[in-house]
Order: structure tokens, then sequence, then C-alpha cells
């Protein structure tokens, strides 16, 4: 059970890093861009870490306040409610 949710969140991270990857790309490009509720929800499924590399990695959405502060906030509550919930199931 353990190797599923692992397994689950290195692949949203992943997806997260890319998404934020080609964001940048596209914006660069002036093409279609992936919508911000989108990015969010991928940090809220459990790639927050993925989406807070990418947006410093490719230097994508850091001057959003919103995003500087929402996803390290997103990480945060994710890691405390699994730290909670760790107490109880391991």
């Amino acid at each position: 059970m353990i190797y599923l949710l692992f397994g689950y969140l290195i692949i949203l991270n992943l997806c997260g890093a890319l998404a934020m990857r080609a964001d940048k790309r596209r914006a660069k490009a002036g093409r279609w861009r992936i919508p911000e509720k989108t990015l969010f929800l991928l940090a809220i499924l459990g790639g927050s870490l993925g989406c807070i590399y990418g947006m410093f990695h490719y230097r994508h959405k850091t001057q959003h306040l919103s995003f500087r502060i929402g996803m390290p906030v997103i990480l945060f509550a994710q890691v405390s409610l699994a730290a909670f919930l760790s107490r109880f199931f391991f």
C-alpha cells in the first residue's frame, strides 16, 4: 500500500514540474497556456513539491504572489496532514 502512495506522489510531482515547464515554454512562444487552476489542482492532489521545484527551476510564476505563497502553504498542509495521519497508521 505504501508503495502505491509513493508511486502516486512521484508521478504527480513529476507531472507538476513538467506542467510548469510546459507552461513556461508556451508563455515564451505565445501559445495556449495551462490554466492556473490546473497548476494548483496538481499541487493540491499531491504534486506540490514538484510544482514548487518547477516554479523556481524554470523561473515560472515566481512573480505571482498567489504561487509564491500558495504552493508552500499547500505543501506545508500536506506534510502536516501526513504527519498527523502517520500517528494512526504507522
